[in-house]
């Protein structure tokens, strides 16, 4: 069967849009466009009242395609949206085979600009702008392209079809602005620095800012400053001062994953030296684990913070898309700073999201011996917010780990999160069903190596479903925890095919996406459990029922 949802009355958009009716997989308060196939986003930016999100989009079809065009969706807390007509389609020369993705810049005189990655008629990738139509209009729901388009081809040297996704551009004390875009050369990846005085004539500075070896196309590339001091609040794009560090993030495309690191940014050298080389050195900062990724961040203006978004792609089959009518999430939005340590940056899901939290349920006290399972009752298990502080025994008789002779990924295996140890695993059993057949083990396991203590984060998706035609690839990371810290904290965000997991308050982040067939609506389960032979007591539990989103 399909439904029809028609456009609100004061939604501009006059569309009915077609959904399949049966949705169990369709999330309640993650965004989604009303149909489709969806993936990176898009600059998102606040202006005159209204945060607007941006993503790449084919309104043809759930899969990625030929024509791809920008969705526009408005909203006024980031959680409710309404959706808009599609801002920029393929219509020019430069862009005929695509609107791919890019990002928003405020000007002087709160004038936004998008800048924009089109392939052109030989499918080359080149930079183009739009700007808005009437500034006036909070909603900007009519954006115009540049008559000079496009303002950026692809150097010598650099892949044509590996040239895109200008960041979000900062402006320097010279007045001039500076945009990154990510580049490749074969399989080396680079992240080249353009200078423009006029925001139109660009110049390709002599040296990238940041290049690898053998990481593929440098896609998504981010640029933005953090508070050094552990400030929860966020840093506009273009303050270069000693009071903050720069994060250069990139999702690297062999790797899949979005790694960034920590630095100091140099605008009169135009030098970005890391402070750690961590691709040397296999320490690596990851923004998330799991399935999440192209992710990109803005200056909330509005309540002055660094908003984080990272599209979540499908792991079930094509075929299962087109039954569905649609592919792809964005996270809830994370709030994003430097911890205090000045060592990783943490992510925490936006405060709104609170505001649809319904019924509560809470534990306390509870001793959790080993092998035993606790059922969290009395919450809509399929959409919900859980947060539960651990308090740890003794980390002395902890197990010997050699993280050099380890893959944390194979740790997070169904096997090892089922076989008891000695602290952990301990965690939630999110999307269960009620004889825990159907699960996804969101953990925690805690180990001794030499002079310091360390923590296993899984989350491992390997029982999340009966069905067999399903990417239930394990996700995870090994960390160094405080041995003078006797808790550790878990925040699971359950939202019908999506888990997002928030580890030691949002230093270590993992997505995964499920897609149980028994563990549905009414029929899902939550349980807390402890596989370790030591006890774990639940010093906190407190988790609720989610209403769901407003999407019109």
């Amino acid at each position: 069967m399909i439904m029809e949802i028609n456009a609100s009355p004061d939604n501009i958009n006059s569309v009915k849009y077609n959904v399949h009716e049966k949705q169990p997989y369709r999330t309640w308060y993650h965004f989604q466009p009303p149909q489709n196939w969806m993936n990176d986003p898009n600059g998102p930016m606040y202006y005159k009242g209204v945060y607007h999100f941006f993503y790449q989009h084919n309104p043809y079809a759930p899969t990625f395609g030929r024509h791809m065009v920008w969705g526009h969706s408005v909203s006024y807390d980031l959680i409710n949206w309404i959706h808009l007509n599609h801002i920029l389609e393929p219509s020019e020369s430069y862009d005929i085979n695509g609107c791919y993705s890019g990002s928003i810049t405020t000007l002087p005189v709160e004038k936004p600009v998008i800048m924009y990655t089109g392939s052109d008629t030989n499918k080359h990738q080149i930079q183009n702008l739009a700007m808005p139509k009437n500034l006036s209009d909070p909603f900007l729901r009519e954006w115009v392209k540049d008559p000079q388009n496009p303002i950026m081809i692809p150097p010598s040297g650099i892949d044509v079809e590996g040239f895109r996704d200008p960041t979000t551009a900062w402006q320097g004390g010279d007045g001039k602005w500076r945009v990154i875009i990510g580049a490749k050369t074969g399989d080396d990846g680079k992240a080249l620095l353009y200078h423009s005085d006029d925001f139109v004539n660009w110049k390709l500075h002599p040296n990238p800012l940041y290049a690898s070896d053998n990481t593929g196309m440098f896609e998504c590339p981010d640029f933005f400053p953090v508070h050094i001091s552990g400030s929860k609040s966020g840093v506009d794009t273009s303050i270069q001062n000693s009071s903050v560090k720069h994060v250069l993030k990139m999702s690297y495309q062999n790797k899949q994953l979005e790694y960034y690191f920590l630095g100091e940014y140099f605008p009169d050298q135009e030098k970005f030296i890391p402070d750690a080389d961590w691709a040397r050195t296999g320490l690596d900062l990851i923004l998330d684990h799991g399935m999440f990724y192209a992710s990109k961040s803005f200056f909330d203006n509005a309540k002055k913070r660094r908003i984080l978004w990272g599209w979540s792609k499908e792991c079930d089959t094509t075929q299962d898309d087109y039954e569905k009518g649609w592919a792809g999430l964005q996270s809830i939005p994370r709030q994003v700073w430097l911890d205090k340590s000045g060592k990783w940056l943490m992510q925490w899901p936006i405060e709104e999201v609170e505001k649809l939290r319904d019924k509560q349920v809470s534990i306390t006290g509870e001793k959790l011996i080993g092998g035993s399972t606790i059922e969290v009752s009395g919450i809509t298990a399929s959409q919900v917010d859980v947060e539960v502080l651990f308090e740890l025994p003794e980390l002395e008789n902890a197990e010997w780990l050699d993280e050099s002779e380890v893959d944390s990924h194979l740790l997070c295996s169904e096997e090892y999160a089922s076989r008891s140890g000695i602290i952990g695993p301990f965690g939630l059993l999110a999307l269960a069903s009620e004889d825990q057949t159907e699960h996804t083990a969101i953990f925690f396991r805690i180990y001794r190596a030499p002079n310091r203590y360390l923590c296993l984060m899984c989350s491992d998706q390997s029982r999340s479903s009966l069905r067999q035609d399903l990417d239930k690839t394990p996700y995870g990371t090994i960390f160094d925890i405080d041995p003078n810290v006797k808790t550790i904290s878990l925040r699971s965000l359950i939202d019908r095919s999506i888990i997002e997991s928030f580890g030691e308050k949002g230093r270590i982040c993992i997505t995964s996406r499920v897609y149980p067939s028994l563990a549905i609506d009414k029929d899902a389960h939550l349980y807390v459990f402890n596989n370790g032979s030591q006890s774990v007591v639940i010093s906190e539990l407190n988790a609720w029922s989610m209403k769901e989103a407003e999407f019109s």
